[in-house]
């Protein structure tokens, strides 16, 4: 049997120890030889005779319905986003309005704010929007990534009412020192610069790593939106025709650095820093309906972001803690200046926002026996927040309008798990968050599994798992739904509900040659007071308790892997999501047409698959997605504007691989929405046609 020998330390053993002393037993005991095996640069495979390892399944696990996205996902395309990992990898909904604009991902049919995104374990949901832009964060920076459905949110914290997106980074012990740096050149004026230098031995990893992007985004798309006339010689109109038009306002400038320092004691204790500055400049395109000059305009948003997590984890043999501490500091800025004479600028809006946010958590695991495991959880966070937005008031005079804001928030948990027999598993959880003032009611969740087939007889492995989970949930209001100038409703509820999923994971292997994993789940969610923001007689827009959404549907997650001889093996993995979001709240008025209809923005049938062969030092690379019709209005109607229609993109990509002692060359040539698709993710937004970008690795 050729395997890959890797490399397991005490934290590997810690961890696992935390579900299962046993294994971990097994993983400590051969720590010591794995971290002192120091293979040779030019041998990565070393020859042992076939033997197995079993254990229980970890006890986080237990009914938890959750997503992972191995390396190949992660870095199959370097310059992609986490935004695009989402969209080629996973049936949820990510809706973007193009290359480095505002990504956002609707998970279970709730929308954007609905979805809690961590990194390294603090959140870095917008306390102002309560939503993430995954597109300022570059994939090259994420080790770990995983989707937690619905109810398995809660084990992580509270108000993610349709699931979680987890994201981390991870050290790499004893390999000495490392330099990678990747050049990419692209369509639109694209390039893409990567960095990662990294050192580490027996006891300490440091890290470095880089991203620089940028591009005139100029693509060229034709105007739907817009009709030239024809004319015949005598000045008469004998047709019309959608001009083609280029992205304007498209250009920007990304600039990522990401500094991480691990320090293992390897006798149980871990210490790491993690820091993370993002600084961009992007401007924003123009929409297919703005007539103005592209000279005349200057629409952009800027913003300077550090993030920053010191960690340490303490292990023992029944007992381990994990502490937390971070600081997050944004500086946002958004200026529409328009040009009404040569060098005569006048702002239509100069807005200007400051958050700082404190954070803290403290996680500790208690395990008597290998049947019981404890867990008990406390976060909090501290923000303050300035936000102002400079208006030109009737006497010609400026005026600064907004809010200065400071809330903590305090989230607690308990959880308790409990494997009775093998293969059994139940866990019941309560979690209470504060935010101000005001608390929210007990937060309850329970999960349940049965590993119902776990077989293994000669060289083949079948698995089937059944699992259910539910739990009660809720999301208070962010600070701009509250204090936002003009519009904020000091007087909102929270948002509840409760949310239920129940579905079956079958698994099968036959030595290293095939595997495969086919799961289907069900989900049912209500959400009550559904927060929105509506137009007002006053003329500006102010967000309301107005709906009551019952989103349900089924989720199917399939994947595949085939080795034939030595050198050819094959990938497969698909998702698909049926996603029914339905308003069925009371009408607001007389003239409302939104109840009974699907919300906006919500596609109900959502698909991905992407499939892997490579041969030798060569790789392709397909990835398909598909998102169908998404209505505009919440009324459903089928006018010019009010439904975008569905659509299908893939891409493939074609790698090559040199070795030139003692550095690795690593070719890779990206081939995007190769069958030119026209296509709308927001009203008025086009998106890209046929595009390529090529990269070249350095390795050393």
């Amino acid at each position: 049997m050729k395997i890959k020998f890797p490399f397991i330390n005490s934290y590997t053993a810690a961890a696992v120890l935390a579900t299962s002393p046993a294994a971990a037993a097994v993983m400590a005991s051969s720590s010591t030889a794995y971290s002192s095996f120091q293979p040779d640069a030019q041998q990565d495979v070393v020859n042992l005779d076939e033997f197995v390892i079993t254990a229980r399944r970890p006890m986080q696990e237990i009914g938890v319905q959750k997503t992972t996205f191995d390396s190949i996902a992660l870095k199959e395309n370097i310059a992609l986003s986490m935004a695009d990992v989402l969209t080629f990898n996973s049936s949820v909904f990510v809706k973007n309005a193009g290359r480095a604009t505002l990504s956002t991902v609707s998970f279970r049919g709730t929308s954007p704010s609905h979805t809690n995104v961590s990194w390294n374990g603090m959140r870095i949901n917008s306390p102002m929007l309560g939503m993430t832009d995954l597109s300022t964060i570059p994939s090259f920076f994420v080790d770990k990534a995983s989707l937690l459905h619905g109810t398995s949110s809660v084990n992580e914290s509270g108000g993610g009412l349709g699931g979680a997106v987890s994201l981390s980074t991870a050290p790499d012990f004893n390999k000495g020192l490392g330099f990678n740096y990747v050049q990419g050149i692209g369509s639109y004026k694209t390039f893409d610069e990567f960095l990662k230098v990294s050192y580490s031995n027996r006891h300490w990893a440091f890290s470095t790593r880089a991203v620089y992007s940028s591009s005139a985004n100029d693509y060229t798309y034709i105007n739907r939106d817009k009709k030239e006339n024809i004319y015949d010689d005598n000045h008469n109109i004998i047709g019309q025709y959608h001009p083609k038009e280029k992205n304007r306002s498209g250009a920007f400038k990304d600039f990522h650095l990401l500094q991480e320092v691990y320090y293992d004691t390897r006798k149980g204790d871990r210490f790491h820093v993690n820091v993370w500055y993002t600084a961009y400049n992007r401007e924003i395109p123009m929409m297919t309906t703005d007539y103005s000059e592209q000279r005349g305009i200057d629409n952009r948003q800027r913003e300077n972001t550090l993030r920053s997590v010191l960690g340490w984890r303490h292990s023992r043999s029944t007992w381990n803690l994990d502490i937390k501490t971070g600081y997050i500091h944004t500086w946002l800025g958004y200026d529409n200046r328009r040009e009404l004479a040569q060098d005569v600028w006048s702002t239509v809006t100069r807005s200007r926002s400051i958050v700082n946010t404190f954070f803290g958590n403290a996680t500790a695991n208690f395990f008597p026996s290998d049947r019981w495991l404890f867990t008990a959880t406390f976060t909090a966070n501290h923000h303050n927040v300035r936000s102002t937005d400079r208006q030109i008031t009737g006497a010609g005079s400026e005026a600064d309008i907004g809010y200065h804001k400071k809330r903590l928030e305090l989230s607690g948990a308990f959880t308790a798990r409990w494997q009775p027999i093998d293969g059994v598993g139940v866990s019941a959880s309560v979690r209470e968050e504060t935010y101000g003032h005001n608390a929210t009611a007990p937060i309850p969740a329970i999960f349940a599994d049965w590993k119902a087939i776990n077989s293994y007889a000669g060289n083949t492995l079948l698995g089937l798992t059944i699992k259910a989970s539910g739990s009660r949930n809720y999301r208070y209001p962010t600070l701009n739904d509250l204090y936002f100038m003009p519009g904020g409703n000091p007087d909102l509820r929270d948002e509840r509900g409760w949310t239920y999923d129940a579905g079956v994971a079958f698994e099968a292997s036959q030595n290293s040659i095939f595997s495969s994993g086919l799961s289907a789940t069900w989900f049912d969610s209500r959400i009550d007071d559904w927060i929105i923001w509506l137009p007002t007689t006053k003329g500006f827009f102010s967000p309301r308790n107005v709906k009551s959404v019952h989103a349900y549907g089924i989720e199917l997650n399939g994947d595949a892997s085939l080795t034939l001889r030595k050198d050819w093996k094959f990938g497969l993995k698909a998702s698909y999501s049926w996603t029914p979001s339905i308003n069925v709240g009371e009408k607001t008025s007389a003239a409302d047409m939104s109840v009974g209809k699907q919300l906006p923005y919500i596609p109900r049938h959502s698909a991905s698959a992407s499939l892997r062969t490579s041969w030798k030092s060569w790789g392709i690379n397909y990835k398909w997605y598909f998102y169908s019709e998404r209505f505009t209005m919440s009324s459903n109607a089928s006018t010019l504007t009010g439904d975008l229609p569905g659509y299908t993109i893939s891409n493939v990509t074609i790698e090559k691989s040199l070795k030139i002692k003692p550095v690795a060359l690593h070719m890779k040539l990206a081939l995007n929405n190769i069958f030119n698709t026209e296509y709308l993710s927001v009203l008025s937004r086009p998106m890209p046609g046929f595009n390529t970008e090529f990269f070249l690795s350095i390795l050393f």
